[in-house]
């Protein structure tokens, strides 16, 4: 399946910060950028940190299979084996993960490999992987 790359633009309260954790730590190289924003390649997807000091960082949570998950959110679908160097990597990092990497609906339909985190301005990002794909979107 091909799909056409998605464009995400979102707020940090520091564009210094957002230029080491999104390209340092997780790898995603750098387009553009100006005093008040920079592009990166988000796996072939642009994501755009815009600064934004008083916009970043809601903290509200739903309930999902246990957790309580951060609401908003972005991220991706990976590989299992991207998802499990992903997972190393920050690790290594020494990340504070909100939730840490687990499989979550177990035995169930749509059942994932999924980790959440926040970026320094407080974004929080989901990470999943499918163990067989063709459970994306199961119901």
């Amino acid at each position: 399946m091909s799909l056409p790359p998605f464009h995400l633009a979102f707020p940090v309260h520091d564009l210094d910060e957002a230029r080491v954790f999104y390209g340092v730590v997780m790898g995603c190289a750098e387009g553009r950028s100006s005093d008040e924003w920079i592009d990166f390649n988000f796996h072939g997807h642009q994501i755009v940190a815009h600064l934004a000091p008083a916009r970043s960082g809601d903290a509200a949570t739903n309930h999902v299979d246990g957790h309580g998950v951060p609401v908003p959110h972005f991220g991706l679908v990976l590989s299992m084996e991207d998802w499990k160097a992903l997972a190393r990597r920050l690790r290594e990092a020494d990340t504070e993960f909100v939730i840490e990497p687990t499989v979550r609906f177990k035995g169930k339909p749509g059942e994932q490999a999924t980790m959440f985190l926040r970026d320094p301005s407080g974004n929080a990002l989901e990470f999943k992987a499918f163990a067989d794909p063709d459970q994306l979107f199961a119901t």
